[in-house]
């Protein structure tokens, strides 16, 4: 029985008797027991998800349509950026839909031009000017935020992040440990903690130093945005649909039903093989960044350098050497100005976090990066940073502490990662590998593997009946093979 019979016949669409009425839910949910401590000093806690007076009733739509729970980020003024309002609604919501037999899939997504943009890191710089106290506040949100992170990348139902538009910072929070992730044509993603003197949180730690070759290390540093389909060669995102096909595409997941005893795994099968009716082919053969340009940066940033100095110094080499292309001399150029313009002490952070965040686990993840969450908020780059970029919008450069990587000292970076505070998190749930990698393309090193001896089509041919005909199989081989000369 093919896969395509097999759903028509397990996730076969619900009568329409047994609808559940498509209406928006306006959550005011009082907080459940597992907000123990996660302060850094011994204030309780028990309150973290109870409404305060200032949230939003409306920053936050949830909608049930026949098997499909969704979220909808509801603040397209700020970009849909996560604030706390919006995470002690999610939380207690998801808790509330993996209890429930009626919820088939979840859906995230966002109003307006953005997924979800970032985190409200303006209030949390208001908020740090007020000393201990504030920035403990800012402490706390990070805790909450990062539960909500690990809830989703430990979920127990299907869950599909519509990566509409732009994606960053809290965003990639909210989407990029999930087994679904949809790019679109829309889709910008980026890591830009560096830019305003922080670093890359919510999970980057696990995610970042997974991606192939350096790209994760390469991003980490330099806030370099990935769009469109690039998401999807990447691994940032799973699939590549277009944006107009979306509801659609939601409506015929509320149609899938799933017999309670099947395993999560088949149920993620039937949804994978569901997004990829709606795959009508892809923009280019190639991302942007490929061939020599992915060669040189998997050199450039290698975990084999010794640190940011060296790092500079084979981007100088690049810049400088009469065998570069223009177009790399250009790159090199331009990433050289980028990082040097950054916080020197969030490259320096960040470059230590890709080379050790490769053995954490996803659960280690959110209580180390809590940590050095709790490091940056005492740290006076953090503000500078966010009123610099974000609130006054300066161009020039903002006044970093220190004021360049040389003044940066490797005891000043390993403060960082002290291990002062146990994050409690909401779910037992820990793996150091994504159970659900499998949903995406295949794998560099799986390609390569496949390659020894043979053509490229009959590579092409076996992972195509691997991944049951996946859109973007065809282009990635050639993209790789053509790279490594096989």
């Amino acid at each position: 029985m093919s896969l395509r019979t097999a759903i028509r016949r397990t996730a076969a669409p619900l009568s329409r008797p047994s609808r559940t009425p498509n209406m928006p839910l306006r959550a005011k949910v009082t907080s459940p027991a597992w907000t123990t401590g996660s302060r850094m000093y011994s204030i309780p806690t028990a309150d973290l998800l109870a409404p305060q007076k200032d949230d939003d009733p409306d920053d936050v739509i949830f909608t049930n349509n026949y098997g499909v729970r969704s979220i909808e980020l509801n603040r397209p003024k700020k970009l849909n950026s996560l604030n706390g309002s919006m995470a002690r609604k999610i939380i207690p919501r998801l808790q509330e839909w993996s209890k429930s037999e009626l919820a088939g899939v979840v859906v995230i997504k966002g109003a307006g031009r953005a997924f979800c943009a970032g985190g409200d890191v303006a209030a949390l710089a208001e908020w740090n000017k007020a000393g201990a106290d504030g920035q403990q506040k800012s402490c706390d949100y990070f805790g909450l935020e990062y539960k909500l992170d690990h809830l989703i990348a430990t979920y127990t139902k299907p869950y599909v992040a519509f990566m509409d538009g732009i994606t960053m910072g809290g965003g990639v929070g909210l989407s990029v440990h999930a087994p679904f992730r949809i790019a679109t044509e829309n889709t910008l993603f980026a890591m830009p903690e560096t830019t305003i003197g922080f670093f890359p949180d919510v999970g980057a730690s696990f995610f970042l130093p997974r991606m192939e070759g350096q790209l994760g290390t390469y991003l980490a540093l330099t806030s370099e945005q990935i769009k469109g389909v690039d998401a999807f060669y990447h691994g940032v995102a799973t699939h590549f649909i277009h944006s107009s096909t979306l509801p659609q595409l939601e409506s015929r997941l509320g149609e899938l039903q799933f017999p309670d005893y099947m395993p999560l795994q088949d149920r993620h099968k039937i949804i994978n093989s569901t997004i990829e009716e709606f795959s009508t082919g892809l923009p280019a053969e190639r991302p942007a960044i490929s061939g020599e340009l992915r060669k040189t940066i998997d050199r450039v940033f290698s975990s084999e350098q010794p640190d940011i100095h060296a790092i500079l110094s084979s981007l100088t080499a690049v810049k400088d050497s009469e065998k570069s292309r223009e177009e790399l001399k250009k790159w090199a150029t331009k990433t050289l100005d980028t990082i040097q313009t950054r916080s020197p002490i969030s490259v320096a952070v960040a470059l230590q976090q890709m080379r050790v965040g490769g053995a954490w686990s996803i659960a280690e993840t959110f209580r180390r990066e809590y940590d050095i969450a709790s490091h940056f908020m005492a740290h006076p780059d953090f503000v500078e940073g966010v009123t610099a970029r974000l609130i006054e919008r300066k161009k020039e450069r903002p006044n970093w502490q220190p004021n360049t990587l040389k003044d940066v000292k490797p005891a000043e970076v390993n403060k960082f990662f002290e291990q002062r505070v146990h994050l409690p998190l909401i779910t037992t749930g820990d793996y150091k590998e994504y159970p659900h990698a499998w949903i995406g393309l295949p794998r560099e090193k799986e390609i390569l593997s496949l390659a020894a001896g043979t053509s490229t089509e009959q590579v092409v041919s076996t992972l195509l009946e691997k991944y049951e005909g996946k859109q973007g199989v065809r282009e990635k081989v050639a993209e790789v093979l053509e790279r490594f000369g096989a």
